[in-house]
């Protein structure tokens, strides 16, 4: 089989997808799709014979048993702007290869993420790591009138050092988290999968969450029958430890689960997440 063409794919190259309020993510190129999935699996030539329904259902045999290196044939290259912290939490998938713009080379732009007032909360009391409940129309404004007047005093010092002809390996060591970088991101889908599965998921960051999202759009474009598997199998699905599959089969007896403290509402919580 010759280079894999996928309509849906060809229409989002180069197209931005927006997300956050200075960020996106654009799908620059790709290699492969459903069909090179199939193809590598059956380790044939050409298209085959076989039906789309066919190609689907070993596609579906694939990603339930967890025969993952099919997956991998199919690749992606995204350009992606994003906050800085929210590129420090990407950057942990290690899988990647990329490259990222350097301030010790390139005069950083102004602009800086400053969160939608509906997304900013209070520290969760039972997520070391998340947010909880919104907090008042005017404690919003105040963080959001902090925010960008830290932003615009601390890049005016910037932009004064880059003028006095300090080196930019210097001048960039005051700019915050809140900065926008960007970078090329080329990954394959079985690892991207692994991506989506974590960031997309609702403990994530809510920044990272929008760009997990906007990935798995162009994902879904690229390779549909195995995104489909994948939203299937593993993004709506759960994973049961030994105790949790005990406690299943109790309560299908219509028994207590058993379980206790945070290994109940861990089990509670995967029953009731749709």
């Amino acid at each position: 089989m010759a280079h894999c063409i996928v309509p849906a794919a060809e229409a989002l190259l180069d197209q931005e997808i927006r997300v956050l309020d200075h960020g996106f993510v654009r799908l620059v190129d790709y290699m492969g799709g459903d069909a090179r999935i199939v193809q590598t699996a059956r380790v044939s030539y050409g298209e085959g014979t076989k039906t789309v329904r066919e190609d689907a259902a070993l596609i579906d045999y694939l990603m339930r048993h967890q025969h993952t290196s099919p997956f991998e044939h199919v690749v992606l290259e995204l350009h992606c702007k994003m906050p800085i912290f929210v590129a420090r939490q990407w950057i942990r998938h290690r899988t990647a290869r990329l490259n990222e713009i350097s301030g010790r080379y390139s005069v950083m732009e102004n602009e800086f993420y400053l969160p939608a007032p509906d997304q900013i909360k209070v520290q969760s009391q039972d997520n070391k790591q998340g947010r909880g409940e919104e907090v008042p129309a005017e404690l919003q404004q105040r963080v959001l009138d902090l925010l960008k007047r830290d932003q615009e005093q601390v890049y005016a010092s910037y932009e004064s050092m880059i003028e006095s002809g300090l080196a930019r390996e210097l001048a960039r060591i005051n700019l915050p988290v809140s900065l926008y970088t960007q970078w090329y991101w080329q990954m394959d889908l079985h690892n991207l999968f692994h991506f989506i599965k974590l960031r997309a998921d609702a403990h994530a960051q809510w920044e990272i969450q929008q760009y997990a999202n906007a990935i798995g759009e162009i994902a879904q474009a690229i390779a549909p029958a195995a995104y489909a598997s994948f939203e299937r199998h593993s993004l709506k699905g759960k994973r049961f430890s030994a105790d949790e599959m005990e406690a299943l089969r109790a309560q299908l007896r219509g028994e207590p689960h058993g379980l206790e403290g945070r290994a109940a509402r861990e089990f509670e919580q995967k029953l009731a997440q749709p």
